[in-house]
């Protein structure tokens, strides 16, 4: 093992689940909010299936990425610099 790779923080599970639950809970909720009005009537497996591919593509994609990016510093249980 190199120096580099074993100085480098390990990241912190508990706390990206937690970031992760903050943000993805009330998008989801959201989504539901205008998903649920629009699909009246529709078997609920329809409706997951239109919904599951609008949290995971938004998830991957956006979410996720966003949270890596400005929260880094808290999942990887450093001190924040601010620029």
């Amino acid at each position: 093992m190199s120096t580099s790779s074993a100085s480098r923080p390990t990241p912190s599970k508990h706390r990206l689940a937690l970031l992760m639950l903050l943000v993805i809970y009330p998008f989801v909720t959201g989504i539901l909010y205008v998903l649920m009005p629009l699909t009246e009537g529709w078997p609920i497996w329809a409706r997951t299936a239109l919904l599951a591919p609008i949290m995971v593509l938004s998830i991957v994609y956006g979410i996720a990425p966003a949270i890596h990016r400005h929260f880094a510093w808290f999942i990887l249980r450093q001190p924040r610099l601010l620029a």
